[in-house]
Protein backbone atom coordinates (compact mmCIF):
# COMPACT_ATOMS: atom_id res chain seq x y z
CA UNK A 1 0.00 0.00 0.00
CA UNK A 2 1.47 3.38 -0.97
CA UNK A 3 2.05 6.09 1.59
CA UNK A 4 -0.28 8.43 -0.34
CA UNK A 5 -3.14 5.91 -0.25
CA UNK A 6 -2.59 5.23 3.47
CA UNK A 7 -2.76 8.93 4.26
CA UNK A 8 -5.89 9.40 2.15
CA UNK A 9 -7.61 6.44 3.82
CA UNK A 10 -6.88 7.79 7.30
CA UNK A 11 -8.12 11.22 6.27
CA UNK A 12 -11.41 9.67 5.12
CA UNK A 13 -11.79 7.76 8.39
CA UNK A 14 -11.10 10.95 10.37
CA UNK A 15 -13.70 12.85 8.38
CA UNK A 16 -16.33 10.11 8.77
CA UNK A 17 -15.99 9.85 12.53
CA UNK A 18 -14.93 13.34 13.68
CA UNK A 19 -16.94 15.66 11.46
CA UNK A 20 -20.32 14.51 12.86
CA UNK A 21 -18.97 15.03 16.38
CA UNK A 22 -17.91 18.59 15.57
CA UNK A 23 -21.27 19.27 13.97
CA UNK A 24 -23.08 17.92 17.01
CA UNK A 25 -20.96 20.05 19.32
CA UNK A 26 -21.70 23.24 17.40
CA UNK A 27 -25.41 22.52 16.88
CA UNK A 28 -26.52 23.89 20.28
CA UNK A 29 -24.70 27.17 19.59
CA UNK A 30 -26.25 27.42 16.14
CA UNK A 31 -29.77 27.02 17.55
CA UNK A 32 -29.24 29.16 20.66
CA UNK A 33 -31.54 30.10 22.24
CA UNK A 34 -34.00 27.23 21.90
CA UNK A 35 -35.58 27.22 25.39
CA UNK A 36 -36.29 29.24 28.51
CA UNK A 37 -33.63 31.67 29.80
CA UNK A 38 -33.28 32.43 33.52
CA UNK A 39 -31.93 35.81 34.64
CA UNK A 40 -30.76 35.51 38.25
CA UNK A 41 -30.93 38.68 40.33
CA UNK A 42 -29.02 38.32 43.63
CA UNK A 43 -30.98 41.26 45.09
CA UNK A 44 -34.54 41.89 46.26
CA UNK A 45 -37.51 42.51 43.95
CA UNK A 46 -37.86 46.21 43.22
CA UNK A 47 -34.13 46.93 43.49
CA UNK A 48 -32.36 48.68 40.63
CA UNK A 49 -30.84 45.38 39.50
CA UNK A 50 -34.26 43.73 39.51
CA UNK A 51 -35.79 46.55 37.47
CA UNK A 52 -33.00 46.32 34.89
CA UNK A 53 -33.40 42.53 34.64
CA UNK A 54 -37.15 42.82 34.04
CA UNK A 55 -36.92 45.69 31.56
CA UNK A 56 -34.20 44.08 29.47
CA UNK A 57 -35.51 40.52 30.01
CA UNK A 58 -38.86 41.44 28.49
CA UNK A 59 -37.13 42.67 25.34
CA UNK A 60 -34.93 39.58 25.15
CA UNK A 61 -38.05 37.39 25.30
CA UNK A 62 -39.72 39.40 22.53
CA UNK A 63 -36.69 39.46 20.24
CA UNK A 64 -35.58 35.85 20.77
CA UNK A 65 -39.02 34.23 20.94
CA UNK A 66 -38.19 32.35 24.14
CA UNK A 67 -39.53 32.79 27.68
CA UNK A 68 -37.35 34.73 30.11
CA UNK A 69 -37.75 34.23 33.86
CA UNK A 70 -36.30 36.59 36.48
CA UNK A 71 -35.23 34.65 39.58
CA UNK A 72 -34.44 36.70 42.71
CA UNK A 73 -31.89 34.66 44.66
CA UNK A 74 -31.16 36.94 47.60
CA UNK A 75 -29.05 36.58 50.71
CA UNK A 76 -25.51 36.86 52.08
CA UNK A 77 -24.92 40.27 50.46
CA UNK A 78 -25.69 38.94 46.95
CA UNK A 79 -23.25 36.03 47.16
CA UNK A 80 -25.93 33.30 47.16
CA UNK A 81 -27.33 34.30 43.78
CA UNK A 82 -23.89 34.99 42.35
CA UNK A 83 -22.62 31.58 43.43
CA UNK A 84 -25.62 29.92 41.78
CA UNK A 85 -24.65 31.48 38.44
CA UNK A 86 -20.95 30.66 38.88
CA UNK A 87 -21.95 27.00 39.32
CA UNK A 88 -24.55 26.95 36.52
CA UNK A 89 -24.12 25.17 33.19
CA UNK A 90 -22.11 27.32 30.77
CA UNK A 91 -24.73 27.14 28.02
CA UNK A 92 -26.14 30.68 28.04
CA UNK A 93 -29.47 29.73 29.61
CA UNK A 94 -28.58 31.05 33.06
CA UNK A 95 -27.26 34.60 33.32
CA UNK A 96 -27.22 37.26 36.02
CA UNK A 97 -27.71 40.98 36.51
CA UNK A 98 -25.30 42.43 39.04
CA UNK A 99 -22.85 45.29 39.16
CA UNK A 100 -20.76 47.38 41.52
CA UNK A 101 -21.28 45.15 44.61
CA UNK A 102 -19.62 42.30 42.72
CA UNK A 103 -16.36 44.24 42.84
CA UNK A 104 -16.58 45.17 46.53
CA UNK A 105 -17.26 41.70 47.98
CA UNK A 106 -13.76 40.20 47.35
CA UNK A 107 -12.21 42.74 49.73
CA UNK A 108 -14.78 42.23 52.49
CA UNK A 109 -15.59 38.52 52.57
CA UNK A 110 -13.26 35.87 53.96
CA UNK A 111 -15.60 33.08 52.93
CA UNK A 112 -16.24 34.00 49.28
CA UNK A 113 -16.43 30.68 47.43
CA UNK A 114 -15.97 32.01 43.91
CA UNK A 115 -13.68 34.30 41.95
CA UNK A 116 -15.74 37.13 40.36
CA UNK A 117 -13.22 37.32 37.51
CA UNK A 118 -12.44 33.66 36.78
CA UNK A 119 -15.90 32.40 37.73
CA UNK A 120 -18.01 34.62 35.46
CA UNK A 121 -18.20 35.68 31.81
CA UNK A 122 -19.00 39.39 31.28
CA UNK A 123 -21.70 40.04 28.68
CA UNK A 124 -22.00 43.83 28.92
CA UNK A 125 -23.27 46.69 31.04
CA UNK A 126 -26.45 48.59 30.23
CA UNK A 127 -26.56 51.60 32.55
CA UNK A 128 -25.80 53.18 35.89
CA UNK A 129 -27.27 55.22 38.73
CA UNK A 130 -25.26 58.18 39.90
CA UNK A 131 -24.31 58.70 43.56
CA UNK A 132 -24.22 62.08 45.26
CA UNK A 133 -22.65 63.35 48.45
CA UNK A 134 -25.82 64.50 50.18
CA UNK A 135 -26.24 66.39 53.44
CA UNK A 136 -29.14 67.08 55.78
CA UNK A 137 -29.85 70.76 55.13
CA UNK A 138 -30.62 71.58 58.77
CA UNK A 139 -27.99 69.41 60.48
CA UNK A 140 -25.21 70.51 58.12
CA UNK A 141 -26.25 73.81 56.53
CA UNK A 142 -23.57 74.08 53.85
CA UNK A 143 -23.88 74.64 50.11
CA UNK A 144 -20.59 73.63 48.49
CA UNK A 145 -17.84 71.04 48.68
CA UNK A 146 -15.48 73.73 50.01
CA UNK A 147 -17.95 74.45 52.82
CA UNK A 148 -18.35 70.73 53.53
CA UNK A 149 -14.59 70.19 53.82
CA UNK A 150 -14.10 73.27 55.98
CA UNK A 151 -16.79 72.08 58.40
CA UNK A 152 -15.77 68.42 58.58
CA UNK A 153 -12.04 69.16 58.85
CA UNK A 154 -12.70 71.66 61.63
CA UNK A 155 -14.55 68.98 63.61
CA UNK A 156 -12.88 65.63 62.80
CA UNK A 157 -14.91 62.62 63.89
CA UNK A 158 -17.84 64.76 65.04
CA UNK A 159 -20.11 64.00 62.09
CA UNK A 160 -21.79 60.71 61.16
CA UNK A 161 -22.62 59.28 57.76
CA UNK A 162 -25.09 56.50 56.96
CA UNK A 163 -24.97 53.60 54.53
CA UNK A 164 -27.28 50.66 53.75
CA UNK A 165 -24.72 48.38 55.40
CA UNK A 166 -21.06 47.56 55.88
CA UNK A 167 -19.43 46.73 52.57
CA UNK A 168 -21.99 48.46 50.38
CA UNK A 169 -20.78 50.79 47.63
CA UNK A 170 -22.09 53.72 49.67
CA UNK A 171 -19.84 52.63 52.56
CA UNK A 172 -16.59 52.04 50.66
CA UNK A 173 -17.34 55.00 48.40
CA UNK A 174 -17.52 57.32 51.40
CA UNK A 175 -14.28 55.83 52.74
CA UNK A 176 -12.68 56.71 49.39
CA UNK A 177 -13.97 60.28 49.77
CA UNK A 178 -12.48 60.46 53.27
CA UNK A 179 -9.12 59.23 52.04
CA UNK A 180 -8.88 61.52 49.02
CA UNK A 181 -10.48 64.64 50.51
CA UNK A 182 -8.85 64.36 53.93
CA UNK A 183 -11.80 64.55 56.32
CA UNK A 184 -12.94 62.20 59.08
CA UNK A 185 -16.44 61.01 59.92
CA UNK A 186 -18.05 58.06 61.70
CA UNK A 187 -19.73 55.32 59.69
CA UNK A 188 -23.21 54.30 60.86
CA UNK A 189 -24.25 51.14 58.95
CA UNK A 190 -27.94 50.21 58.65
CA UNK A 191 -29.78 47.10 57.53
CA UNK A 192 -31.02 48.47 54.24
CA UNK A 193 -31.36 51.73 52.36
CA UNK A 194 -34.75 52.88 53.67
CA UNK A 195 -33.82 53.21 57.35
CA UNK A 196 -30.47 54.75 56.43
CA UNK A 197 -32.37 57.39 54.46
CA UNK A 198 -34.88 57.92 57.30
CA UNK A 199 -32.14 58.74 59.80
CA UNK A 200 -30.51 61.10 57.31
CA UNK A 201 -33.82 62.90 56.85
CA UNK A 202 -34.33 63.24 60.61
CA UNK A 203 -30.77 64.42 61.21
CA UNK A 204 -29.61 61.41 63.22
CA UNK A 205 -26.75 61.32 60.72
CA UNK A 206 -25.57 64.39 58.88
CA UNK A 207 -24.64 63.12 55.42
CA UNK A 208 -24.49 60.12 53.10
CA UNK A 209 -23.81 58.96 49.57
CA UNK A 210 -27.24 58.56 48.00
CA UNK A 211 -28.41 57.49 44.55
CA UNK A 212 -29.37 60.73 42.81
CA UNK A 213 -32.93 59.60 42.12
CA UNK A 214 -33.38 58.72 45.81
CA UNK A 215 -32.10 62.08 47.01
CA UNK A 216 -33.89 64.23 44.43
CA UNK A 217 -37.45 64.37 45.94
CA UNK A 218 -36.01 65.32 49.33
CA UNK A 219 -33.72 67.90 47.75
CA UNK A 220 -36.75 69.43 46.07
CA UNK A 221 -38.56 69.55 49.43
CA UNK A 222 -35.59 71.28 51.05
CA UNK A 223 -34.71 68.52 53.54
CA UNK A 224 -31.53 67.44 51.76
CA UNK A 225 -28.89 69.09 49.61
CA UNK A 226 -26.68 67.39 47.03
CA UNK A 227 -23.11 68.71 47.20
CA UNK A 228 -21.31 66.80 44.42
CA UNK A 229 -21.79 63.87 42.06
CA UNK A 230 -19.37 60.93 42.31
CA UNK A 231 -18.62 60.85 38.61
CA UNK A 232 -16.74 62.35 35.72
CA UNK A 233 -19.69 64.47 34.60
CA UNK A 234 -22.90 65.94 35.95
CA UNK A 235 -26.01 63.82 35.97
CA UNK A 236 -28.94 64.73 33.71
CA UNK A 237 -31.26 64.31 36.70
CA UNK A 238 -29.57 67.12 38.67
CA UNK A 239 -27.70 69.26 36.13
CA UNK A 240 -27.03 72.05 38.63
CA UNK A 241 -24.93 69.79 40.91
CA UNK A 242 -21.21 69.68 40.02
CA UNK A 243 -19.26 66.45 39.68
CA UNK A 244 -16.21 65.71 41.80
CA UNK A 245 -14.15 65.64 38.60
CA UNK A 246 -14.97 69.23 37.70
CA UNK A 247 -14.18 70.18 41.31
CA UNK A 248 -10.62 68.90 40.70
CA UNK A 249 -11.13 65.41 42.17
CA UNK A 250 -11.15 63.06 39.15
CA UNK A 251 -10.34 60.03 41.31
CA UNK A 252 -13.80 60.19 42.87
CA UNK A 253 -15.47 58.66 39.85
CA UNK A 254 -17.75 55.71 40.64
CA UNK A 255 -21.41 54.79 40.38
CA UNK A 256 -23.91 51.98 40.77
CA UNK A 257 -23.60 50.24 37.41
CA UNK A 258 -25.71 47.37 36.05
CA UNK A 259 -24.24 44.50 34.05
CA UNK A 260 -25.09 41.08 32.65
CA UNK A 261 -22.86 38.08 33.38
CA UNK A 262 -22.91 34.35 32.67
CA UNK A 263 -20.92 31.44 34.08
CA UNK A 264 -17.28 31.06 33.13
CA UNK A 265 -16.39 29.53 29.76
CA UNK A 266 -19.41 30.70 27.77
CA UNK A 267 -18.78 30.25 24.06
CA UNK A 268 -17.83 33.31 22.04
CA UNK A 269 -20.92 32.95 19.87
CA UNK A 270 -23.20 33.17 22.93
CA UNK A 271 -21.28 36.13 24.31
CA UNK A 272 -21.50 37.95 20.97
CA UNK A 273 -25.24 37.29 20.74
CA UNK A 274 -25.80 38.82 24.17
CA UNK A 275 -23.50 41.73 23.36
CA UNK A 276 -25.36 42.50 20.15
CA UNK A 277 -28.78 42.27 21.76
CA UNK A 278 -27.89 44.35 24.82
CA UNK A 279 -26.37 47.05 22.62
CA UNK A 280 -29.53 47.15 20.50
CA UNK A 281 -32.03 46.93 23.37
CA UNK A 282 -30.48 49.77 25.35
CA UNK A 283 -31.06 52.07 22.36
CA UNK A 284 -34.81 51.37 22.18
CA UNK A 285 -36.78 54.52 23.12
CA UNK A 286 -39.13 52.76 25.55
CA UNK A 287 -36.22 51.03 27.31
CA UNK A 288 -34.42 54.35 27.66
CA UNK A 289 -37.60 55.90 29.06
CA UNK A 290 -37.99 53.04 31.56
CA UNK A 291 -34.41 53.45 32.73
CA UNK A 292 -34.74 57.21 33.15
CA UNK A 293 -38.01 56.86 35.03
CA UNK A 294 -36.09 54.80 37.60
CA UNK A 295 -33.24 57.31 37.79
CA UNK A 296 -30.92 55.12 35.73
CA UNK A 297 -28.77 56.47 32.91
CA UNK A 298 -28.79 53.99 29.99
CA UNK A 299 -25.49 53.24 28.28
CA UNK A 300 -23.79 50.18 26.81
CA UNK A 301 -20.34 48.81 27.59
CA UNK A 302 -19.23 45.65 25.74
CA UNK A 303 -18.05 42.39 27.31
CA UNK A 304 -14.34 43.18 27.15
CA UNK A 305 -14.80 46.64 28.68
CA UNK A 306 -17.05 45.18 31.37
CA UNK A 307 -14.40 42.62 32.28
CA UNK A 308 -11.78 45.36 32.49
CA UNK A 309 -14.09 47.42 34.71
CA UNK A 310 -14.57 44.50 37.12
CA UNK A 311 -10.82 43.94 37.45
CA UNK A 312 -10.02 47.62 37.99
CA UNK A 313 -12.77 48.11 40.56
CA UNK A 314 -11.81 45.00 42.53
CA UNK A 315 -8.29 46.43 42.83
CA UNK A 316 -9.60 49.88 43.72
CA UNK A 317 -11.97 48.77 46.49
CA UNK A 318 -9.46 46.33 47.94
CA UNK A 319 -6.99 49.19 48.33
CA UNK A 320 -9.66 51.42 49.92
CA UNK A 321 -10.74 48.71 52.37
CA UNK A 322 -7.15 47.94 53.40
CA UNK A 323 -6.29 51.61 53.91
CA UNK A 324 -9.48 52.19 55.92
CA UNK A 325 -8.69 49.22 58.14
CA UNK A 326 -12.04 47.54 57.47
CA UNK A 327 -11.79 43.90 58.50
CA UNK A 328 -13.21 41.25 56.13
CA UNK A 329 -15.94 39.11 57.71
Amino acid sequence: MSLRWSFARHAIVFAVFVTPLLAAASAPEQTYPSRRIVIVVPYTPGSGFDIVARNVGQKIAERWGQPVVVDNKTGASSTIGTEAVVNAEADGYTVMVTGSPLTVSPALSKSLRYDPVAGLTPLGTVGASGLALTVNSAALPIRSLADFLAETKAKPGKFNYSSPGTGTLQHVGMELLKQQLGFDAVHVPYRGASIALTDLLTGQVQFSLLPVHTALPHVQSGQLRMIAIAGATRTPFAPDVPSFAELAHPGLNFDLWYGFFGPANLSMSVVQKWENELAAIIELPDVKDNFRTQGQVPGFRDAAATGALVKSEIARWRAVVEKAGIKPE
